[in-house]
This record gives C-alpha cells, structure tokens and sequence, in this order.
C-alpha cells in the first residue's frame, strides 16, 4: 500500500451553531423584460378630436395614460425616449430613464392644435423612429399611443413588418388604442397581429383597476423568486468540537513508524489548540485471527499512539487509551484494501 494511503487523514469537522427564531423568507426582484422604450405619441388632428364613445378628446387621454405609465415603470435602468409623430419631433432623449424627465417631457406634449390640416403620417412617423431604435443597443419596446387612423404617407402596416425584419426579437411594438373607427381600428389590429409580443390594451383596460400596472409588468418587467436563504441547521446548542484522525498500522503490528509521524503531528496541533479537551485514542484491528487476540492487539496500538502523544507534551490526563478489537470496522473486511483500513487508531474528542 503507498505511503499516501497508510498516511490516512479521514476527518477533520469543527461545528459552531446558532439557534434562529425566524426561518429565511423568499422575496421576488423585478426584471427587465427590455433595455430600453420609446413612448410614441400621435398628434395628428385626429387625436384632437373627441373619442365617440368616451367623449373625451383622444390627446387628453393619451398624455393621461402616458403619466399614469411613467408613474408605475419601475426604476430599472432603462433608456427611454418620447417621440411624436404627425409631424415628427422629439420630446425626450434617448437617455437614462428618470421618471421626473419624463413626466416633464410628457406635459410639455401640446394639445392645442388644428384638427384640419393635420392628417396621420404613422407610416413615415415608423420611418422617422427607425434610426433612433437602431442606436440603442438590446431590446426595445415601441409603445404607442394613437388612433390608428392613418391617411398620409407610408403604409404603418408595411413600415411595421419592415422594422421587425430589420430587428428581430430585440423590437416590440405595442400600441395603445383610442380607435373609434372601423379602418383605424383596422391598422392598429394589423400592427398588432406582426409579432405575438405586442401586448394588446386601451383606454378603458388601463384606466381598470390594477389594468395600468398589469400592463406595465407585461410590457416591461417580470418578476422572479430569489433563492431563499440558508435555514441555519438545528443541532444541539454548545455542541463539542470533534476531531478525528485515523492512523493505519500493519498486520499484526502496533509500534509506531516513522511514516506515521506527520499524521501524528498534525493530530497533536490540534490537540494543542484546545488544552482543555480530553480525547480518546481508539485502537482498531480487522477480523483476522481470534477475537481475543485482536482486542489485546488494538489496545496495544491506542497505547503506543498515547504514548507518542505524552512524549511529545500532551498531558496524560487528557488522554484515555481504549481498545475495541474487531468490533467496529469501517470497512469490508472480506477485501485486502478494507482490512488494511481497518488496522487503525482514531484520535476524536471524549
């Protein structure tokens, strides 16, 4: 058998507890669905004019909804930006979201405007977005806010289709509807139909009770379950430091060698760190031979080691020799490699 084996360092566990009166908790942390988003608002004369069923002037509630989405977008290091179209302009950025700069950019949205003159340019208003969305790296979402009712310029519907060709998975449109007309309504739907992530929502669904924030959790974030922390392991208070260390003798033997020296010494520093503890030496043997003979044999063996032990300035009183002859292997003593195992002295805390 090599030196490495005979020179068996088994274990070696030192165990300090604590007892805790509450249990860990799992908790959920929010997760960006998307890196950036770019509010994009209709201001054609058709969005001055008022909703036919809500009675409400469709701009009024597009900057409504787009507060009340400012407001529940959680601080999650997006890139923003507000956009108009019909005509054209930017409102805000792109940058670093910041909910106040946004809530500003949104006010400043003018809604004193001609309803004649001021026809729908979506298709060219997606043409206009294009460069700006292909300057932001990872993923975006495009929430828009209009009635559909496009009558100028491109077709929205291709401009659409063109856009996701170009990026993929890492665009989204997603369009807040204030259709009162069958062809409006049309458009919106078509847009819509290009990817299945286009969250579908109006007015009414988010001016519903938790219909804002569930949108916005659809749209931009999802949540997921932190690992719940480490429940401490309930063991006895105070419980005593154990250290074990088996030494492997050869067949029939129990003097100590000069190969079993570092083991020893290793044993003895630890035994130093703690003069207060008593140990026993415990002396093994395997099955070989009468049972008697093996129980004189393994005491013989946890005497020589407690010997070393005193001769090198452990206190005797700290130290109880005991024998347990063939009574407790470790392992199979129907092999060579477990009988060799077997022959062993252990050094462990009373």
């Amino acid at each position: 058998m090599r030196k490495s084996k005979r020179l068996l360092l088994t274990a070696l566990a030192v165990v300090m507890t604590m007892s805790f009166a509450f249990a860990a908790t799992a908790s959920a942390k929010m997760v960006k669905k998307v890196d950036n988003f770019i509010f994009f608002s209709d201001q054609s004369g058709s969005m001055a004019q008022k909703h036919k069923e809500l009675g409400e002037r469709k701009i009024d509630m597009a900057i409504t909804n787009m507060q009340a989405m400012n407001q529940a977008v959680p601080a999650l290091d997006y890139t923003s930006a507000l956009f108009l179209f019909a005509p054209f302009e930017g409102k805000s950025g792109p940058g670093a979201y910041n909910k106040g700069a946004m809530g500003n950019a949104i006010t400043s949205v003018g809604t004193d405007f001609d309803i004649y003159g001021r026809r729908t340019t979506m298709g060219n208003g997606l043409i206009d977005l294009d460069p700006v969305i292909a300057a932001l790296p990872g993923k975006t979402a495009v929430i828009m806010f209009t009635d559909g009712d496009s009558n100028l310029g491109a077709d929205p519907v291709a401009q659409a289709r063109g856009l996701y060709a170009k990026y993929g998975n890492n665009l989204c449109i997603h369009i807040v509807s204030y259709g009162d007309n069958a062809r409006g309504q049309m458009i919106i739907d078509n847009i819509r139909a290009l990817s299945s992530c286009s969250v579908v929502t109006d007015y009414a669904s988010l001016s519903s009770p938790g219909g804002m924030n569930a949108y916005v959790k659809d749209v931009f974030y999802a949540e997921v379950a932190d690992a719940p922390a480490p429940a401490p392991v309930p063991v006895t208070p105070m419980e005593k430091e154990t250290i074990t260390f088996s030494l492997h003798f050869g067949f029939d033997k129990y003097q100590i060698t000069d190969e079993m020296i570092p083991v020893l010494e290793q044993a003895k520093m630890i035994l130093d760190e703690n003069p207060s503890a008593s140990y026993e030496i415990a002396g093994h043997t395997d099955s070989t031979g009468p049972e008697a003979y093996n129980q004189g044999l393994s005491e013989r063996r946890a005497g020589s080691v407690k010997d070393w032990m005193v001769a090198n300035g452990i206190s005797a009183s700290r130290l109880e020799a005991k024998g347990y002859g063939e009574l407790s292997p470790k392992y199979d003593n129907s092999t060579i490699e477990g009988r060799k195992l077997n022959r062993r002295v252990e050094i462990q805390t009373k």
